[in-house]
């Protein structure tokens, strides 16, 4: 329905205009509801308006990170590139936006500060930058999982003269590097898409590795017509097997151990893997998140390839990862990373054991050299998965606080629902497979569970849907078990929130797949939403 962004009064806020906020305008039109949307930026796309830093890419293939609600929708839109860019995917939100006719129903930058639940009205007091309030039955948090960039805490930050970026707030204007010296902090994800670029441009490269990073080579390239027509023309067919993978992702997959063959034919398989790039090469035999000797096998591969690309020896074995599982940390797709390591305008220094001491007037101090820079580009990654939601000051019943109830770590049922939190919804959130999947095939997933639960409450005329503590608890025990089966938490990843200082060692997203996931949720819906509360009556609130 046509929304009133004058309403104080609505039935649903969503805070967030990514593809989450965007699917969710869709949904809620066609159940009638009355809603408004706050997004904090000046235009839509979540993450892919905020990073738009030098070589930012998507590392799921462009066909595949697309809705597929629509077919129309499917077959008219061209993808310039296999792996798609930044600037090509917020290109693809805008379309989006304007097809539908989304804008008009999003109101642009405006923060959410806080968002009360009153246990009288069984209503949320939604509070935004601009001090209004708005009441609202449902709140569905589409803040993204990605969306908070961590705020490096160096000593002497504010004395340096130069420029400074932070990968995750890059400017929207163009930046001009030309010939400046540059130092990058970090070498995660973000950091292997810029330093290539940056460093083309630059007039030297200093980058600073703490610790480094397994990454596969993208094989990126120009979408050809054939293959874009391979897609098209069964497009329904590949969607439908993408939501029956572990990780939304439509490529084959090893039915073998690594260990099931000999040492020829594993290197064979690996270096068909190789070859091919992208994320897929985690696929090359069935258990490498889950046998040590399998993993070995992988990790080696790619340090051997390491050592092949980079010229320089001792160079070569710094940014050989090593000392965890390859994949534990999120897997890297880069375009000639570690080639632009044999540059002569790049060097790489460790930081390991010997952390920065200070950023200084003119650049840093750090293992007993003092470097000086024009520009410093902090690719310190996110705060993921809670940070944005931390960020806002939401309160449940009996005036529990969201930060109160994680103190010990994000606990949730399905990744959509806290107990204590009655009807907010949190889309792709901590207790889903999120951040493991294709987050296009989780986002819908999620936004179309949540619209059906809408659907059920329009129905029973309920006015309240929670999670049950118990059932919150045992999904949370559950998302536990299934993590340590496999090798993921030996790292220290952001999945774990090891990234944080003082944030809890938890595996924050569901490693038990999309189609198991998926499968569970429609036997919820099927059975009439077990494990959630419906009512309209205040269950008991217990200690967080």
């Amino acid at each position: 329905m046509a929304n009133n962004q004058a309403e104080k009064t609505v039935d649903v806020v969503i805070v967030g205009a990514g593809f989450s906020g965007l699917y969710l305008i869709l949904k809620l039109r066609e159940l009638g509801l009355s809603f408004r949307v706050f997004e904090a930026g000046s235009g839509v796309g979540g993450t892919w308006y905020w990073n738009r830093y030098p070589g930012a890419r998507c590392d799921v293939e462009s066909m595949q990170y697309s809705y597929s609600f629509d077919e129309d929708l499917q077959q008219e839109w061209e993808w310039s590139e296999v792996f798609a860019g930044q600037p090509e995917i917020l290109k693809y939100a805008n379309h989006v936006a304007d097809r539908y006719s989304l804008r008009d129903d999003i109101e642009f930058n405006t923060s959410v500060v806080s968002a009360h639940f009153n246990e009288v009205t069984n209503r949320w007091a939604v509070t935004l930058d601009s001090g209004e309030i708005v009441n609202t039955q449902y709140c569905i948090m589409a803040t993204g999982c990605l969306s908070s960039p961590r705020a490096p805490d160096f000593k002497g930050m504010d004395s340096f003269k130069g420029k400074t970026y932070h990968t995750g707030e890059w400017p929207h204007e163009d930046v001009d590097l030309t010939g400046l010296r540059v130092g990058v902090i970090g070498t995660g994800s973000s950091a292997i898409q810029a330093i290539p670029v940056i460093a083309e441009q630059a007039g030297h490269v200093t980058v600073f590795q703490r610790t480094p990073n397994y990454s596969i080579p993208s094989r990126n390239g120009a979408m050809s017509n054939e293959y874009a027509q391979a897609w098209k023309s069964e497009y329904q067919t590949r969607r439908e097997i993408q939501r029956t993978t572990p990780n939304g992702n439509y490529y084959d997959r090893s039915k073998i151990g690594a260990m099931d063959v000999g040492d020829d034919e594993r290197r064979r398989i690996y270096e068909e893997s190789w070859k091919a790039g992208g994320t897929q090469f985690m696929a090359s035999f069935k258990d490498l998140s889950l046998n040590q000797a399998a993993n070995d096998t992988a990790s080696e591969f790619v340090r051997e390839r390491i050592r092949e690309i980079v010229d320089d020896t001792d160079t070569a074995e710094l940014l050989a990862a090593d000392g965890y599982p390859i994949g534990t940390k999120r897997i890297c797709v880069d375009t000639r990373y570690f080639e632009t390591f044999n540059r002569d305008n790049v060097r790489l220094v460790d930081i390991s054991k010997h952390p920065i001491d200070e950023i200084t007037e003119t650049g840093l101090k750090a293992v007993g050299e003092a470097f000086e820079f024009d520009a410093i580009v902090y690719a310190t990654g996110f705060d993921a998965m809670t940070g944005t939601l931390l960020k806002i000051d939401i309160q449940g019943r009996n005036g529990l606080k969201l930060q109160d109830k994680w103190e010990a770590g994000p606990v949730s049922y399905l990744g959509i629902m806290v107990g204590g939190f009655p009807n907010m919804y949190t889309i792709t959130g901590p207790g889903s497979p999120s951040v493991l999947c294709n987050m296009m095939v989780a986002i819908e997933q999620h936004v179309e569970f949540v619209a059906d639960s809408l659907a059920d409450m329009q129905a029973r005329g309920a006015d309240v849907i929670e999670a049950d503590l118990d059932a919150e608890a045992a999904w949370v025990e559950h998302g536990i078990e299934v993590a340590y089966k496999t090798l993921y938490p030996k790292a220290a990843s952001w999945y774990m929130g090891a990234n944080i200082e003082g944030k809890p060692r938890v595996f924050m997203p569901y490693i038990g797949g999309m189609a198991n996931y998926a499968a569970k949720c429609r036997e919820i819906v099927a059975d009439g939403y077990p494990g959630f509360v419906i009512n309209n009556t205040p269950p008991e609130v217990k200690s967080a």
